[in-house]
């Protein structure tokens, strides 16, 4: 192999293409998002794993005070501060040879989980939840399919059923036998055991 072919190698991934397809992009925080990510090959070479990668990001619009040489005082300057707020990057594959032509799928289900915030875009806060799928390989670069965006929604809350309370007004009435109290209806009393005479 020559020097130049082995520098190229170095810095330019193989020739391989991976995509991602899954059946909606819209879930609910606690659901598994499931696909089938694809890998097909143009060039042979030795690949370290196969995974996807999924991760939430969080970008928040910030103040930040600067000193300005010019003015000679501080300004408020705008800037996007971001966090990320979840990522996970599960296996699909171990290390593999890929020769020229392979072509395989490789099914996936990754769970968002159920404290993970709510896709969000506003004026001065986004939260972004995004996939996608890698051939990660050892002294190159990945190939890495698109980022795909996926839209998540906050777990619907169970709906509250309260039953409902009956007031009735019971009429107790005294045992002829023991003197205790006893509910109209009853036929004996709870007491004593007697039959109700009246």
């Amino acid at each position: 192999m020559s020097f130049f072919k082995r520098i190229k190698d170095k810095l330019t991934p193989p020739e391989a293409n991976v995509s991602l397809r899954f059946n909606k992009t819209s879930f609910v925080a606690g659901e598994n998002v499931e696909g089938v990510l694809t890998v097909n090959s143009g060039d042979e070479f030795d690949a370290m794993e196969v995974r996807c990668e999924i991760q939430c990001v969080e970008e928040a619009k910030k103040i930040r005070h600067v000193y300005e040489e010019r003015l000679h005082h501080e300004v408020d300057r705008e800037f996007w501060d971001s966090a990320t707020l979840f990522s996970l990057k599960p296996s699909l594959s171990g290390p593999m040879h890929l020769s020229n032509g392979f072509t395989k799928d490789f099914p996936f289900s990754v769970n968002i989980p159920v404290s993970g915030p709510a896709t969000c875009k506003s004026l001065d806060r986004k939260v972004t939840w995004s996939l996608k799928g890698v051939i990660a390989i050892d002294g190159r670069p990945d190939v890495t399919s698109r980022t795909m965006e996926i839209q998540v929604a906050p777990p619907s809350a169970a709906p509250v059923i309260r039953e409902k309370e009956i007031i009735r007004e019971v009429v107790m009435v005294p045992c002829k036998y023991c003197s205790g109290l006893m509910p109209q209806t009853e036929t004996s009393c709870p007491h004593c055991g007697a039959k109700r005479t009246v």
